[in-house]
């Protein structure tokens, strides 16, 4: 199963891809956000279809303590209205650090700052996809 996974944020959207076995999610590209949501959702749409993905992986920035705080919120709501305007389903999956591990494995392997800064949401999308990959959860 092909599951594309995002990193949705205020400026632009990380996404990943799983292998079609489902087993390996590898960074894709980076959105940057337009002024309109459905035209986002229209965008990831197409990746959708382009790489013929059954479920769409988002990830939910809780806060350390696993509550749901205020941008987790906000992830929810687009996740819901993201529901509405794929074909597929969309499940969320525990994003914390997540950026934070994506930075640090940019870094361990050279990457400057404005090179860095132009991959970490595709990759931080790589490491949600992967964890949620790799804890075999239901899948939608």
């Amino acid at each position: 199963m092909r599951a594309l996974g995002l990193d949705l944020g205020s400026r632009r959207i990380g996404v990943s891809v799983s292998d079609s076995a489902g087993t390996v999610a590898t960074p894709v590209e980076t959105l940057e956000r337009s002024a309109w949501t459905s035209e986002d959702h229209r965008g990831i749409a197409d990746l959708v279809a382009e790489w013929e993905a059954e479920i769409v992986v988002v990830g939910l920035p809780l806060s350390l303590d696993g509550t749901v705080g205020p941008a987790a919120r906000s992830v929810l709501d687009e996740a819901t209205r993201l529901t509405e305007a794929l074909p597929v389903p969309v499940v969320t999956h525990d994003e914390r650090l997540t950026t934070v591990s994506a930075q640090r494995s940019l870094v361990l392997q050279g990457l400057a700052g404005p090179a860095r800064r132009r991959v970490v949401d595709q990759v931080a999308a790589a490491v949600i996809l992967q964890a949620w990959l790799d804890a075999g959860l239901p899948r939608g």
